[in-house]
């Protein structure tokens, strides 16, 4: 394979993978291309490679970095923003720490306040679930910390 299809297998594979996760398609192939790029990208840049519209590269961008999977940076001298792959990619996984120690609260919450027994233990059931895989991503974090 050429160097131009490696680049583009290695970006519908990332797709792939973070598509079924709830990743738009725009964004997680944006991500795989991002992953290659040895500097910041413009707009332009994502659009020519990805073939894709300026505005679809807008919305896959800013919803990069909002996962914090991406970073923006403005470009000196011009109105242009520039984009790369961020460093802070165990950001998404805070975000869904913080999801699922909510969650946890809230079906406690709920078993509090139902007579029926059958929902109590199904609500008691889902809430431990999501305590020990917030529990679980915290010791990974911590021991990815420690690593870094």
């Amino acid at each position: 394979m050429s160097e131009k299809e490696n680049r583009q297998h290695f970006i519908r594979e990332i797709a792939r993978i973070l598509v079924p996760c709830g990743v738009p398609e725009a964004a997680a192939r944006l991500y795989g291309y991002l992953l290659l790029c040895e500097s910041p990208v413009s707009l332009d840049d994502i659009v020519a490679e990805l073939e894709v519209s300026k505005s679809t590269a807008s919305v896959a961008a800013r919803l990069l970095v909002m996962y914090t999977l991406a970073r923006r940076q403005s470009q000196r001298g011009t109105r242009g923003i520039l984009y790369e792959v961020s460093d802070d990619f165990d950001g998404i996984l805070k975000a869904q720490m913080q999801y699922m120690g909510q969650l946890n609260d809230l079906l406690r919450q709920g078993a509090g306040k139902t007579r029926s027994k059958a929902t109590r233990n199904r609500l008691g059931i889902m809430a431990d679930f999501y305590l020990l895989n917030r529990n679980a991503l915290e010791t990974a974090l911590r021991e990815w910390a420690a690593h870094k």
